[in-house]
């Protein structure tokens, strides 16, 4: 229950969350959590929406395959989704993840999907339908820069959706 927002133009890619943490279904227990952040020594960003320790142990495995297979995310993003598709423990996780880089970005699932969109803007969580409709949009306007088009995106979203909040955190990657 969150929204992840994945937006790329090129070899630019800026993916936002929201900070809203709820516990049960009525309870907001944390406005402020990080569920965007970057892995593979700052060149990947993860995204993950749903149970918060679920998404952070995928992460940490997500890690770990990206040491095996030398950063290379799509080869890592397979070989997480079998496991997580095949492993008894790693069945029960109850999450989503979105991963970029510059070349790449992905929606992992416990179902054993890994899917890249066809225009680069992916949403996920209970949030994610409107915010990706709202940056698909926004993707159109010829002065928006993508990180614009996420904030205003994310916002739409936490105005729609009430698991989602305005607390969100962006990371970019791309031509610096």
């Amino acid at each position: 229950m969150t929204t992840i927002l994945c937006v790329r133009r090129g070899n630019e890619v800026v993916m936002a969350g929201d900070g809203q943490a709820t516990l049960g279904e009525a309870i907001v227990f944390k406005s402020k959590s990080i569920k965007v952040r970057r892995i593979g020594n700052g060149k990947i960003i993860a995204g993950f929406a749903g149970a918060a320790a679920d998404g952070i142990t995928l992460i940490e495995r997500l890690e770990a395959k990206l040491e095996k297979h030398a950063n290379q995310l799509k080869r890592a993003a397979v070989e997480l989704a079998k496991d997580w598709r095949m492993d008894k423990y790693l069945r029960q996780l109850q999450a989503f993840m979105i991963v970029s880089d510059k070349e790449t970005s992905l929606v992992i699932s416990g179902t054993g999907e890994v899917m890249e969109p066809d225009d680069g803007i992916i949403g996920i969580g209970s949030g994610g339908n409107y915010a990706m409709a709202a940056a698909k949009a926004l993707y159109e306007m010829p002065d928006m820069t993508l990180q614009e088009i996420a904030e205003r995106a994310m916002k739409i979203a936490g105005d729609i959706d009430v698991y989602t909040n305005h607390n969100v955190i962006i990371e970019r990657i791309g031509d610096e």
